[in-house]
């Protein structure tokens, strides 16, 4: 596998370039490409799912933005060390029925020496909101 850069031990820079590539491809909502970010074995727990491998992550991102319509997504770094990060993210998004969600929460990232993600812990809680509510477009 070629590397994914940035590459660990990160700089404040190098660090907010990452979470930025991991904001630009989520945003995307293409789980094809979404995956390729992750190790083969990665090691997800995403709210009470619990996920392993890059492939078991394509088919929660398929199932995710199938219910999750016109997702929009903001991540923000709030600490780093070597190769691992905390990031803060809210996204937006609307069900079939047309109610609209802003979903908050933090991640933990854990990288390998080639930059990609062996390993993510997202904690979400969502709250249900207005259209007209809706901070990100």
């Amino acid at each position: 596998m070629e590397q994914r850069h940035p590459l660990p031990p990160f700089t404040v820079e190098t660090a907010l370039q990452k979470v930025q590539a991991a904001e630009d491809a989520w945003n995307t909502k293409d789980p094809e490409k979404v995956c390729l970010a992750y190790t083969i074995d990665t090691e997800w727990r995403n709210r009470t799912d619990f996920i392993n491998g890059r492939e078991e992550v394509k088919l929660f991102l398929i199932k995710k933005w199938e219910k999750e319509l016109d997702y929009k997504l903001k991540k923000e770094l709030w600490g780093f060390r070597e190769n691992r990060m905390a990031v803060r993210f809210e996204y937006e998004w609307h069900d079939h029925a047309g109610q609209w969600y802003r979903s908050y929460g933090n991640e933990l990232w854990e990288f390998d020496e080639d930059g990609y993600m062996q390993k993510r812990f997202a904690s979400i809680n969502d709250l249900a909101i207005e259209e007209n509510e809706r901070k990100l477009k």
